[in-house]
């Protein structure tokens, strides 16, 4: 059965047994309950089940693809033919998941943001191994300070230690993306700021960094009447730019703004 990718649904398939063999190693998944988003034709799904995980369940939009996998794997997998980004995620397993992804490219960051801000306290996984676009993988690790550094950057390494693994050809896929990829290791931190609600620091970092070469004293003023006030509490310069401010920045003004709405 021949399988063409399809362009609408971002799909690009890991072909590189090579590749595919370090993904694999990177955590002991055996008698664990594994998630796996976007399986494609199932050339990583083929490698985790040699691992022996307890559960292993597929989340594919494709229904032709997952008619494929349910033929080829039978019992050995629980294929959810949803859209991710209309999936509980809490809801898919008793236990808390590992989680494997090549996710589509063109919804990736919608996909980990979503994740990870309808957590409260509990983590449903308790690692994300996960493709991206190399650039957006930059975004995500990057350093303050510097010009990748902004919103996708304070949101994800808000509640998750981020690694970088590798990076990954397009000679590694089919079809060729025409950009290089990065695969990212994300682990939930024991400790992180507590926000009343996550959704004020999406809010507040989509301000700050819409205008990114502005000084931060204009969405100051956007959000506070008393803005000296608040940034001489917070010890904040207010000619600085948005890349200037650390995560505990961010979450400190979070929390200002929210004693002013609560």
């Amino acid at each position: 059965m021949i399988i063409k990718a399809k362009k609408s649904l971002g799909q690009n398939f890991l072909i590189d047994k090579n590749i595919i063999n370090k993904i694999i190693s990177i955590s002991n998944i055996s008698n664990k309950d594994v998630l796996e988003v976007g399986p494609g034709t199932g050339n990583l799904t083929e490698y985790i089940i040699k691992k022996n995980p307890s559960k292993l369940f597929l989340i594919e939009k494709d229904k032709s693809l997952c008619d494929h996998l349910q033929i080829k794997y039978k019992d050995r997998i629980h294929i959810i033919n949803e859209d991710i980004l209309k999936i509980n995620e809490e809801n898919i397993s008793q236990n808390k998941l590992i989680v494997f992804g090549n996710l589509p490219y063109n919804i990736s960051t919608e996909i980990i943001c979503n994740w990870i801000l309808k957590i409260q306290k509990n983590f449903w996984f308790t690692e994300l191994i996960l493709m991206f676009q190399k650039e957006v993988a930059d975004r995500i690790i990057s350093k303050i300070n510097t010009s990748k550094y902004g919103r996708l950057t304070v949101l994800l390494n808000w509640k998750l230690e981020i690694k970088k693994i590798f990076d990954v050809s397009p000679n590694c896929f089919s079809p060729k993306p025409k950009v290089d990829s990065s695969l990212l290791h994300f682990v939930p931190k024991k400790d992180f700021f507590s926000i009343n609600k996550s959704k004020n620091l999406e809010m507040i970092t989509r301000i700050f960094f819409s205008q990114r070469r502005k000084m931060i004293k204009k969405p100051f003023k956007k959000l506070f009447k008393n803005y000296e006030e608040i940034s001489k509490k917070l010890n904040l310069d207010l000619n600085l730019r948005p890349q200037n401010l650390s995560l505990e920045n961010y979450c400190k003004i979070t929390k200002e703004y929210e004693k002013l709405t609560s």
